[in-house]
């Protein structure tokens, strides 16, 4: 399969035995040590339906060397070229008993140092003393976002759905979507197979129904300079 050609077409591919076992097991054991002795972290979110953590890669950077595993930089190389690097990272646990559901949207923030006047940059909002901007359209079109899946995950257990092609419209409203006339894919990923996506393709999450467990690393990446001394607060460099 062109992965390149689909990612431009549909807005997402999916890709199977990114990761062995043994790589799995290994980054389930570095998460889940360093959530068992920091449980009081801001950057750890946890509820009866989800736990996550925020800037995954900073917390817990033994783990880069198992994601980024020679099938992943190869992957990252042949479909986009080099020159990105990562620009947020979030750990999704979703439990086995998780009502927690994401409605249709795109990413349509990117994370930076400090709030400051910049044309074309709006929305500004503050989380957990991270900043979060709308950048420009264009700077969103050039970034990607891999999602590496540490469970299997079905139609059953949260996956995600997309509408086909729906990144190629630009910024919209999904009320000017006409589901009538989109395509709808539930996106199954095996375990240790990734993702990956479009920001600006719309995508959901719904609950999970058959009590199993769904963990995901997502990892957002851009090659972009931001303008007037913006800059990403998460950049990390690693291509």
């Amino acid at each position: 399969m062109n992965h390149s050609a689909e990612i431009n077409n549909e807005g997402f591919t999916i890709i199977d035995n990114v990761y062995s076992e043994n790589e799995i097991e290994k980054l389930i054991s570095l998460i889940e040590n360093v959530t068992e002795n920091n449980s009081e972290n801001t950057t750890f979110r946890k509820s009866q339906d989800l736990f996550a953590i925020r800037q995954f890669h900073k917390e817990i950077p033994e783990t880069l060397s198992f994601i980024f595993n020679e099938n992943l930089n190869n992957i990252i190389e042949s479909t986009f070229g080099k020159g990105y690097f990562i620009t947020k990272s979030i750990y999704f646990d979703k439990p086995e008993k998780s009502n927690w559901f994401v409605a249709y949207h795109q990413d349509l923030t990117i994370s930076v140092d400090k709030k400051m006047e910049v044309e074309n940059f709006e929305n500004w909002t503050i989380k957990q003393n991270q900043f979060a901007v709308q950048p420009p359209k264009e700077i969103l079109e050039d970034n990607f976002t891999i999602r590496i899946h540490i469970d299997t995950t079905t139609k059953d257990n949260g996956a995600l759905k997309v509408i086909n092609n729906s990144h190629s419209k630009g910024i919209v409203r999904i009320e000017n979507l006409n589901f009538e006339s989109e395509t709808e894919t539930i996106c199954e990923v095996k375990k240790g197979g990734i993702m990956i996506m479009k920001p600006l393709l719309f995508h959901a999450s719904n609950k999970t129904t058959n009590n199993e467990r769904r963990r995901v690393i997502h990892i957002e990446f851009s090659k972009q300079q931001l303008p007037s001394g913006l800059e990403w607060s998460e950049k990390t460099t690693l291509l």
